[in-house]
């Protein structure tokens, strides 16, 4: 009876072992068999601020005599931008995003042509980064305002730019920079929110 039981006890872990095997042997080819996913990567959240205009001459004394004005977003600060032999030219920069509209001014003296082929080729420096650059034209005659809108889709260094002209005085040209390394996937947020405040800016634009 003893011998019997013995052996009975070993037989059943024998097959206790070989069954534990079998399932290792099978839980591990099943897992060479599955491809494996790579996680998509993951960015910080980005909280962006509801939005309330002012008109830009009223934001500061100093810019009641700028020869332009438009809805500037009460998130921003102005700055003036001193350039040589310029006037008028101005930084708006958001703290909230460091990031800023670089806003320059030029007097039309028959060199229209020349001011839109500079701002032109300012964009398209950026055509190698970019994936696509589609434009929207803004046609406003009863503000004598006309311009185009660029957006430079991909890690490019400005993701929007414009330029307005009244076509016989005034030339008027921006572009927003992020103070970071471009990534458009991780600042689609900020790009989306500055882009709404640069179309409020454009449409709102006139000249004094």
């Amino acid at each position: 009876m003893c011998f019997f039981q013995k052996n009975y006890s070993s037989a059943r872990r024998g097959i206790i072992g070989v069954a534990c095997l079998l399932f290792a042997v099978t839980w591990t080819l099943e897992s060479c068999n599955k491809a494996s996913a790579p996680k998509p990567y993951g960015y910080f959240r980005i909280t962006t601020p509801d939005t309330a205009y002012l008109p830009f001459r009223e934001s500061a004394q100093e810019y009641k005599n700028y020869p332009y004005t438009f809805a500037l977003s009460k998130n921003a600060i102005v700055r003036q931008r001193k350039e040589p032999g310029e006037q008028y030219w101005i930084n708006i920069w958001y703290p909230a995003f460091d990031a800023t509209i670089h806003c320059s001014y030029k007097p039309v003296k028959r060199n229209l042509r020349e001011l839109t082929d500079d701002a032109l080729n300012f964009v398209y420096r950026n055509a190698s980064h970019a994936s696509a650059i589609p434009e929207r034209e803004y046609n406003h005659p009863e503000a004598d305002v006309y311009g185009v809108l660029f957006d430079l889709e991909g890690n490019t260094a400005s993701s929007c730019q414009f330029f307005i002209t009244d076509s016989t005085h005034h030339f008027f040209r921006a572009s927003v920079y992020c103070n970071c390394q471009p990534n458009a996937d991780s600042l689609a947020p900020v790009y989306d929110y500055l882009r709404k405040d640069v179309i409020r800016m454009v449409e709102s634009f006139q000249w004094k």
